[in-house]
């Protein structure tokens, strides 16, 4: 999973029902995403909702953290078992 949510976060709880995968959650200072459970939408929608919705633009994606598309698909198949 290469998305991140930075500290530009302004906790403002729109990302977090976005995400139809439930990976996003209430940190200390601001929301954080599970990387165990984000597939960046695949299975649900073309784009990350988490982004879309976002009115700062703190949830980038970090190349370096990258998963493929079929390792996402994987995963959304093996969380939505």
């Amino acid at each position: 999973m290469s998305l991140t949510i930075t500290e530009e976060c302004i906790y403002c709880d729109v990302c977090r029902p976005a995400c139809p995968n439930k990976a996003i959650s209430a940190g200390n200072e601001y929301y954080e995403i599970d990387s165990n459970l984000c597939t960046e939408c695949i299975g649900h929608y073309d784009v990350p909702q988490c982004q879309q919705v976002c009115p700062v633009d703190c949830i980038p994606l970090l190349p370096e953290f990258a998963e493929t598309k079929e390792k996402l698909w994987e995963k959304f198949v093996r969380i939505t078992e």
